[in-house]
């Protein structure tokens, strides 16, 4: 991959098959009805700013994906946090940088609109996400979460 040949831009409605088809490419799985869900959030809310972008290469064909959100608050108090919630890389275009230059960008334009923090979950045992975000200065959070497993008994 030819860095120079992938652009950048924010996501649309539009991009809603090419997010799906490449989460199902990477987790051997398609979940359109979660993707329903977020692009319902993301692109018919008002209390979302528009934060998530794809990259698309020379072709325009969406290679990459990074979705996140930026809650508004309550009564329309900005807060200076959002959450990088689903990042994803045709794995075509692995482990050439682009999943990096997709965070990049997406922290330039958070930090443009004055977002001061961005946080994002991992599974405790995924160390191959765990190692990448830490890679692109994530760190763990001084807030612990908790959870409580709602077996019968």
């Amino acid at each position: 991959m030819n860095q120079s040949t992938i652009s950048i831009r924010l996501m649309t409605v539009d991009d809603f098959d090419a997010v799906v088809a490449i989460d199902a490419k990477v987790l051997q799985a398609p979940r359109p009805r979660y993707y329903e869900m977020k692009f319902e959030k993301l692109f018919n809310s008002n209390d979302y700013l528009p934060t998530s972008l794809v990259a698309e290469d020379d072709a325009k064909t969406v290679v990459g994906f990074v979705m996140g959100e930026l809650y508004m608050g309550e009564y329309g108090i900005f807060q200076e946090e959002a959450r990088l919630d689903t990042i994803g890389v045709d794995p075509q275009y692995r482990h050439q940088g682009l999943g990096e230059r997709l965070i990049n960008e997406f922290m330039d334009h958070l930090r443009q609109i004055g977002v001061k923090k961005v946080n994002t979950l991992v599974d405790w045992n995924d160390s191959k996400l765990i190692h990448f975000f830490s890679a692109n200065r994530f760190r763990p959070s001084t807030t612990i979460n908790l959870e409580r497993s709602l077996d019968t008994g």
